[in-house]
């Protein structure tokens, strides 16, 4: 599974509006600069997460944006979905009756579950977590000594 570009683009701008929080609205020159990412890009980007409610765009001299509500109020699924749409891994989760093989498949009824847990897994990592320079590091594969 990978996320389009778009989606993974919209993470790394959304990250980039969060480390405006507190502070003055930004504008998509600004992201593009901070990010590296194409200003057509970024503005095509605003568009739809505004459309979404993830930024609130403010007019007037110096206009830009803002975060429409607090980083840890934004989670990586609220992006994904405000890029892509609900997540779904497999076309029979969105659409009835173009499955060739719907008749006879048993795993239809179980894609749902897989969905939730990936969802969960994307909302438990918000704005604030990837504010963060640096990512935790997974201690599951840590040695202790004692």
């Amino acid at each position: 599974m990978r996320l389009s570009s778009m989606a993974d683009y919209a993470v790394v701008a959304m990250r980039a509006a969060a480390l405006h929080c507190g502070g003055d609205r930004t504008n998509a020159s600004e992201i593009s600069d901070e990010t590296g990412l194409p200003l057509p890009t970024v503005q095509k980007l605003v568009s739809k997460l505004s459309s979404a409610g993830l930024l609130r765009s403010v007019r007037g001299a110096g206009g830009g944006f803002r975060l429409a509500r607090p980083a840890a109020a934004i989670t990586v699924a609220d992006i994904v979905e405000a890029i892509e749409g609900p997540i779904a891994l497999t076309q029979c989760c969105e659409d009835e009756g173009d499955c060739a093989i719907e008749l006879r498949c048993g795993t239809r009824a179980h894609w749902p579950q897989v969905n939730n847990a990936i969802r969960s897994a994307l909302s438990d990592i918000t704005l604030v977590d990837l504010a963060h320079e640096k990512a935790p590091q997974d201690t599951t594969d840590l040695e202790v000594s004692a």
